[in-house]
């Protein structure tokens, strides 16, 4: 992804003023224990400290971070600051650099935010490591964010994006986690999809064919089919990892589908027949992540939801407490799926903008390549599983290699009021009456990390 803005002795950001209110401290917070996994790999955590900072700490943080900012420079008053703040020991502050990291690209300039961060981290970490690897530490040992973070936070994203103007705003979200993508927001009107645009470029009514015309596609192409009301439809996965969202109509109902390529998973959200007052929401790559997961937003109220859990976590849906019905997503190959769905229609070629990137076995093809902290180390990170929302509310994976080998051996696979039907090649879960329970594959440190209590079959 790209990275932004910089040299060893500037910081080339267009920045607003921001003053930071943050406070003394003079207690240590209770630590709660980690997982042996998480001290195994990323060692004990530091002590982190409580309450305010000192003036003259304050004044450091505003010379460093901000008045750097302002002035697009980084000189010797800066260098003094960031000094005093590596000798504070207060790790808080590590997530502000951490901030800061993700817009620079100067070696020398790195190095000095490294080290600043090692510092504050106890030590724990070599003086030249990344900016992924000081967000890992962060993440895995939930160190907490310094007092009036959203407010730094926000003047620093937005002197970039100005569109982020209204995403970084008060509401349920973990903020600490949210970093950038590397792209643009995507703001394009509804409907005006065709328009070229500096960003992830979503599709509204896409243009779709029969399957007989699809003649571009071969057998063994992974799409995701969604069927509503009796009617199919295929979404390539060559399609979905250029468009990453695409807002459509299907079997008479309005769906919002986002495909996170980082993650390994499409889901479809249903954006109608929603209580009264609240206007069909037009999804949209905002550009910024949540442990590698995308973070959307609605066009019309600039609300952010959860990607992953379909819940608007800011703005007025938030306040409405929103959260959207899922249809469920088969990840199957084009060939079982035309030939079990011979009506199904497809989306047009065209869609794809002559691309055809194969994310999962090219870029990611070792791992994660943004942050994402611990991984519950039952499954390999990039294990597919296919994961539901029980009746009682609980979450559950189903390892997808193990699940497909038994229901094709004829084997029942069930956890409390679900079970697992294969369909065209792909495999969803249902209720007790046959049901369809809005399940979705995916990687399973995505899957993990925002269902953290989630059962596992097998166990």
């Amino acid at each position: 992804m790209a990275s932004a803005i910089g040299s060893q002795s500037r910081i080339i950001l267009v920045a607003s003023l921001v003053t930071l209110s943050l406070f003394w401290f003079d207690t240590l917070r209770a630590e709660e224990p980690l997982p042996d996994y998480v001290i195994e790999q990323y060692g004990k955590p530091p002590s982190v400290p409580e309450g305010l900072l000192s003036d003259a700490l304050q004044s450091a943080v505003q010379v460093a971070f901000v008045d750097s900012m302002v002035q697009s420079s980084w000189g010797r008053d800066q260098t003094l600051a960031l000094t005093k703040i590596s000798e504070s020991k207060d790790p808080r502050i590590a997530w502000i650099i951490s901030d800061l990291m993700r817009f620079t690209s100067g070696r020398k300039m790195n190095e000095r935010l490294a080290s600043a961060a090692s510092d504050l981290l106890g030590g724990n970490l070599k003086k030249g490591n990344s900016w992924g690897g000081i967000t890992d530490h962060l993440i895995a040992w939930d160190i907490p964010a310094p007092p009036d973070y959203l407010r730094v936070k926000r003047a620093i994203f937005t002197s970039l994006v100005p569109g982020w103007d209204r995403i970084f705003v008060e509401g349920d979200i973990d903020w600490r986690l949210v970093s950038w993508g590397g792209v643009l927001i995507d703001d394009r009107a509804f409907d005006t999809t065709d328009e070229a645009c500096n960003c992830i470029p979503a599709a509204d009514n896409p243009e779709v064919s029969s399957a007989k015309d699809a003649t571009w596609l071969k057998n063994d192409d992974i799409v995701f089919g969604i069927e509503v009301n009796g009617q199919y439809r295929a979404y390539p996965r060559r399609i979905m990892e250029v468009r990453e969202m695409v807002n459509d109509t299907l079997g008479g109902r309005d769906l919002g589908i986002p495909y996170c390529s980082l993650c390994g998973a499409a889901q479809a959200y249903f954006t109608d027949q929603l209580p009264g007052g609240i206007e069909r929401p037009i999804l949209r790559t905002s550009g910024l992540l949540s442990r590698s997961n995308k973070v959307m937003y609605d066009l019309n109220t600039f609300s952010v939801f959860d990607t992953f859990l379909g819940k608007a976590v800011t703005g007025p849906l938030a306040e409405k407490n929103l959260q959207l019905k899922q249809a469920t997503v088969i990840t199957t190959d084009w060939g079982t799926w035309k030939k079990e769905h011979p009506e199904t229609t497809v989306l047009v070629e065209s869609l794809a903008l002559g691309r055809d990137p194969d994310f999962r076995n090219g870029r990611d093809a070792n791992g994660p390549i943004f942050p994402v902290g611990d991984v519950d180390p039952r499954l390999p990170v990039h294990e597919d599983i296919i994961g539901a929302i029980t009746a009682s509310g609980n979450p559950v994976a189903f390892q997808r290699s193990k699940a497909f080998i038994a229901l094709k051996n004829g084997d029942e696979i069930a956890f409390e009021n679900t079970r697992l039907e294969l369909d065209a090649g792909g495999i969803k879960v249902v209720d007790a009456d046959g049901s369809a329970l809005g399940s979705h594959q995916a990687f399973w440190f995505a899957w993990s990390q925002f269902h953290p209590q989630t059962a596992l079959w097998p166990e």
